[in-house]
């Protein structure tokens, strides 16, 4: 997160209005719980909450949730979105390099496409270290360096689209150093989305995605990550 917007929630709803981004945003929901498994009782953290695509469906699966962002107008929408669906979460405004949480306070914390955009991600994984309880769960969601996808963004950069020229794209590798750097243990990384950014074929090809996914098949435009922090020694 920065100190400018990235997107718009007015941009968020049209692109969750569009075939492409309804499924899109299914097989990306749906393999990050996968990882994060059963959330009821904990207490979840949602950083980059945006309008609260995961902060709500965490907080639908039983997690405590709060969802932090930058961007006052992303949590007005996530606060309506909240009201409207009748589900219960903690918004608060802040940055993912200063949390503004005690140490080890959630069990769980989420962190799509949140990477790509901060300034400093390390920094930001190291508060997401240090807000994890031991034994916690970390899962982030990332654009993929090597996809179809990752190269029209690119093409849209130098085209002057001001939202790519700012994105870093991630490989599999870069997300478990990064996690590493900053002490966590990283499990498993998944591949997901791997039809490329057309609503037919994407519709098409969409019940293949977690086959694809077992196999870490080449060409995925969404890496989620799960690390868990290591338990104090007893």
């Amino acid at each position: 997160m920065s100190d400018e917007p990235v997107v718009s929630p007015s941009q968020y709803a049209r692109w969750r209005e569009t075939p492409l981004g309804r499924i899109t945003e299914r097989v990306e929901t749906r393999v990050v719980f996968d990882l994060a498994g059963p959330l009821a009782g904990k207490r979840v953290l949602d950083v980059g909450t945006g309008d609260g695509t995961y902060a709500l469906e965490a907080a639908r699966r039983g997690g405590q949730v709060t969802g932090l962002d930058s961007d006052p107008a992303m949590l007005g929408a996530a606060r309506a979105r909240a009201r409207e669906g009748d589900v219960s979460v903690a918004l608060q405004e802040g940055r993912a390099e200063a949390l503004p949480f005690g140490d080890a306070s959630f069990q769980v914390v989420l962190a799509i496409t949140v990477l790509c955009f901060v300034p400093d991600p390390h920094a930001a994984v190291k508060e997401i270290a240090r807000v994890l309880a031991p034994g916690g769960k970390l899962v982030l969601g990332e654009l993929a360096r090597f996809s179809v996808w990752a190269a029209r963004r690119r093409m849209r950069a130098w085209l002057g689209e001001r939202t790519w020229r700012r994105a870093h794209f991630w490989s599999r590798r870069e997300l478990v150093r990064l996690v590493e750097s900053a002490g966590l243990e990283a499990e498993v990384v998944r591949g997901a989305v791997y039809f490329p950014p057309v609503g037919v074929v994407a519709q098409a090809l969409a019940p293949l995605e977690p086959q694809l996914s077992r196999w870490h098949a080449p060409g995925a435009a969404f890496l989620a990550l799960r690390a868990r922090k290591p338990k104090l020694p007893s």
